[in-house]
């Protein structure tokens, strides 16, 4: 058991939560501006939800926060070979479509709780809750837009997920820039039905 199953508590991440808790910080000026207040408005907005999980004993800790929105992997922008390497778990009658996903659009792990596991325990959590079955929608993969450097990557890639491109090039070309604008994120994504047939 991790540190998250022992000793945190989930939760939706709304304004009570965030002024009764302490400031939290993932040691990403970005990030943690986004969980303490833009998140709010993402979610007034209806453009995405945020979660965390705080500690069990001292709930003003927060020990983790995620955003998720609803999102579509459109299988009809990609190039062939992506386009089978990213359905290739998927039957043959439903390819070449538009599939259902769920963007991880914000994640955070408090600075003191770092190199603890609890980033992998986070996203086994995510990809657990996206196929319940209790899930109020269908959801087959998890995609993000992760930030262009060597720890973000290295952690969704030892998390399971893929380079939704092979390389820079595709990804700058799909998004319409010139080729020598730098890339600050790469869309990756995990197809959670590894996770349904385990």
């Amino acid at each position: 058991m991790g540190v998250l199953a022992e000793n945190g508590v989930f939760m939706p991440l709304h304004k009570d939560v965030i002024d009764s808790c302490d400031s939290f910080s993932c040691g990403e000026t970005d990030l943690d501006e986004f969980f303490h207040s833009d998140c709010l408005t993402y979610e007034q907005n209806l453009f995405g939800k945020s979660y965390c999980f705080v500690n069990a004993i001292d709930r003003q800790d927060i020990i983790c926060a995620f955003t998720v929105a609803n999102a579509s992997i459109f299988t009809k922008r990609l190039m062939n070979a992506r386009k089978k390497k990213v359905g290739q778990l998927v039957h043959k009658s439903k390819r070449d479509m538009i599939y259902p996903a769920v963007l991880i659009g914000r994640l955070g792990i408090s600075t003191k709780y770092h190199r603890m596991g609890i980033g992998t325990e986070l996203m086994d959590f995510i990809k657990a809750w996206f196929t319940d079955t209790g899930n109020k929608t269908g959801c087959r993969y998890l995609v993000v837009d992760a930030y262009n450097s060597e720890i973000p990557l290295n952690y969704y890639q030892r998390n399971g997920f893929e380079f939704m491109f092979s390389t820079e090039d595709q990804e700058r070309e799909y998004r319409s820039l010139e080729s020598d604008d730098k890339l600050n994120t790469r869309l990756m994504y995990f197809d959670l039905i590894r996770v349904v047939v385990k």
